[in-house]
């Protein structure tokens, strides 16, 4: 479902919108996210419709509360009232990432259907290399212990928006720290194609140098992901800092970052349970 049809076809007056009105209004909307502070007079010139068109889809975005006047910080020189200028409020902004998702789940499927499951895996992987990689740097600067490590790997999802958290848990042996990431930018996408979690998943084992396990996620309809990460053991001897190896960990096989190695149809290399099977923690692990 599109934006296009995410904006309601009715106004709280009972005004029915048609299809055509609709994708009107996404483009108008769409302008105002990409372009704002827009005057109406702007948008009708670069979208070519009348100031009535216009001044109506405006008026119904201000009322669904996707679009907000925008207050001018200065003064305007010259005569007369200023025009009008709008810009996308939060609502509108999460109208507009929701419509995101939800194209990003169409190229999926069509990827998915062309090429077969195992092409979603192959750019799943690949998207969460990048990542993988700029981290690497940060965690190797610590050492081999993996709390240290879980902590630096906090410090970056959050600054990327996961909302990470973490605290240790268990005790000897079984203790352990738990991640856990109160938000997911590809929520609603990992839902439907879960190797983006197995991905993430393989990703953090290779970071810190042990086999973590997912428990819960966001995708699964859990409140928070949830991911467990053993500190007990001894540490892993990690490679040379200066080669870009993203577990940091002699006995972890490296996973190289070309592009060309990393488009494979071979299963991620950690055997990581799929998001629907990670809901609980598996027996013996600390609670």
């Amino acid at each position: 479902m599109f934006i296009g049809e995410r904006i309601q076809r009715e106004t709280r007056d009972g005004e029915h919108v048609s299809p055509l009105e609709s994708r009107t209004r996404s483009r108008v909307l769409h302008m105002v996210s990409t372009d704002g502070p827009v005057s109406a007079a702007e948008l009708g010139r670069r979208l070519e419709l009348t100031p009535a068109a216009v001044r109506r889809h405006l008026d119904a975005l201000v009322e669904q509360g996707a679009v907000v006047e925008h207050e001018p910080t200065t003064a305007r020189r010259g005569r007369g009232r200023p025009a009008r200028a709008y810009v996308v409020s939060d609502a509108g902004h999460r109208a507009l990432e929701a419509d995101y998702d939800s194209l990003a789940v169409e190229v999926l499927r069509y990827l998915s259907a062309q090429a077969g499951p195992e092409a979603v895996g192959d750019f799943a992987r690949d998207r969460i290399a990048a990542v993988e990689e700029r981290y690497a740097a940060r965690l190797a600067a610590v050492g081999t212990d993996p709390a240290a490590r879980a902590e630096v790997l906090v410090a970056a999802l959050s600054e990327d928006g996961f909302a990470a958290t973490a605290r240790p848990v268990g005790a000897g042996a079984l203790s352990g720290v738990q991640l856990c990431q109160g938000h997911c930018p590809v929520q609603h996408v990992a839902a439907e194609f879960p190797a983006f979690c197995e991905a993430e998943t393989d990703a953090f084992s290779r970071l810190l140098g042990v086999h973590v396990q997912r428990l819960a996620t966001l995708a699964g309809g859990h409140h928070v992901c949830t991911t467990f990460i053993p500190t007990g053991g001894p540490a892993r001897k990690t490679t040379s800092p200066d080669r870009v190896d993203p577990s940091g960990a002699a006995t972890v096989p490296p996973v190289p970052h070309e592009p060309a190695q990393r488009h494979t149809s071979a299963a991620p290399t950690t055997n990581s349970p799929t998001h629907a099977r990670n809901d609980h923690p598996k027996e013996g692990l600390p609670s």
